[in-house]
């Protein structure tokens, strides 16, 4: 049972800062079709777990029941993958194709580079 509001609480926080990313850029980008704010926050997301994942390994430093709050809960509540998909199918049902395969293309490479650079970056923390 512990574990579960360990994810419960990191999910609630995560979602928080999900929400408030979301409401500063649908302010900041008002009228743009491109979802500016799912794009940062993975990327953002990728980069964090990739570090935080990065220090877990070579240091051992996080608890199990840290490890959920911070990797499934507060980053799993953060990040907006099946928002992604749900936003690039609009892109393309809107007719707004080249938004939509960059949308598609990049997410993933900024996505796989954010982990890779976060994990590069934490070897380096002492």
């Amino acid at each position: 049972m512990g574990n579960i509001l360990w994810v419960g609480l990191g999910g609630f926080i995560g979602s928080i800062f999900r929400y408030a990313v979301d409401g500063f850029f649908t302010r900041v980008a008002f009228g743009s079709v491109f979802p500016y704010e799912t794009f940062l926050v993975n990327a953002v997301g990728c980069l964090t777990i990739g570090f935080l994942a990065g220090i877990a390994e070579s240091r051992g430093v996080f608890s199990e029941p840290i490890k959920m709050f911070l990797f499934i809960g507060l980053i799993g509540g953060f990040t907006t993958f099946s928002a992604f998909a749900f936003e690039s199918l609009q892109l393309f049902k809107e007719s707004q194709s080249i938004l939509a395969i960059f949308n598609l293309v990049f997410q993933p490479v900024i996505g796989l580079g954010g982990v890779w650079a976060g994990q590069t970056i934490s070897r380096f923390v002492s």
